[in-house]
């Protein structure tokens, strides 16, 4: 009687044990798909910004059309792009057409005085600020989830239930975001 007693407790144990597993796996995997939406959230305030900037940017600087073009083929690249994965090099791209298009608006003096321009470029470092701040807890929450799995008993469940690892936000090598910041007086 005793053994089965034993027999009904450890059965009980391994249960609760699978079952708070899952609901942890669950719960991080969900942190992780939170912290994917602020990134998109970001990315498209980002996106919907660019075509202002470019119309009050070509207002000025109408022999940059070739720029122009490249921001609008960069932006077009960057909101199709479904994922980390694909999305941190099309960011990446779009960033760095952007930091081009920023450079030239440098050059014309009228410009840097329009209202719309400065708004739009305030607008546009904010995002980037927003988007640097949801990609470090994004990349956090992946490295936590990404552990859960990993980690043995915890694998043994993972693997049964396909739990997947997640892919980490990053930018490629060169992005402007990892490019120190050019400051200005002039």
């Amino acid at each position: 009687m005793t053994s089965l007693y034993i027999l009904i407790g450890a059965a009980v144990l391994i249960g609760v044990f699978l079952v708070l597993t899952y609901n942890g796996m669950i719960g991080a995997r969900n942190r992780v798909d939170e912290a994917w939406a602020g990134i998109d959230v970001q990315l498209r305030r980002r996106h919907d910004l660019i075509p202002n900037l470019v119309e009050t940017v070509k207002g000025y600087a109408t022999h940059e059309r070739e720029l122009m073009k490249q921001v609008t083929e960069a932006r077009t690249r960057a909101m199709g792009a479904q994922g980390p994965a694909r999305s941190g090099p099309a960011e990446s791209a779009l960033g760095a057409v952007l930091g081009r298009l920023m450079a030239v608006a440098e050059a014309y003096p009228q410009l840097r005085a329009n209202e719309n321009f400065l708004a739009l470029q305030q607008e546009i470092s904010n995002t980037e600020n927003q988007i640097a701040a949801s990609r470090r807890i994004y990349n956090g929450n992946v490295q936590s989830y990404n552990t859960k799995i990993q980690v043995f008993p915890n694998s043994v469940v993972a693997s049964t239930c396909s739990f997947e690892p997640r892919d980490y936000f990053e930018l490629e090598e060169g992005a402007p975001e990892r490019e120190p910041v050019a400051v200005s007086f002039g």
